[in-house]
């Protein structure tokens, strides 16, 4: 599986929400900012993730390391965040 086919499916499965993934072609780590995910607990989050890769889980992505972020909480982290350049 390819990161860009991840990202389209994460993106198809919560319309709005910008995706970044990385990965090995098995092992991915996704960052996910999406306002779906307001008012949802860490594993809310990670769930509504997981769902819009279905059936891909545990078969074609053997390992997945999400952040997941509203909008809000995304800003407030870009003082931790790493800036290459």
């Amino acid at each position: 599986m390819q990161t860009d086919e991840i990202k389209r499916l994460i993106e198809a499965g919560l319309p709005g929400a910008v995706v970044q993934v990385d990965g090995d072609g098995t092992h991915f780590s996704a960052a996910v900012v999406s306002e779906e995910f307001a008012g949802k607990s860490m594993v809310q989050k990670h769930q509504m993730v997981y769902k819009t890769l279905g059936e891909k889980m545990g078969t074609d992505i053997h390992a997945l390391s999400i952040q997941a972020y509203t909008p809000d909480e995304w800003e407030s982290k870009k003082d931790f965040r790493v800036i290459s350049g």
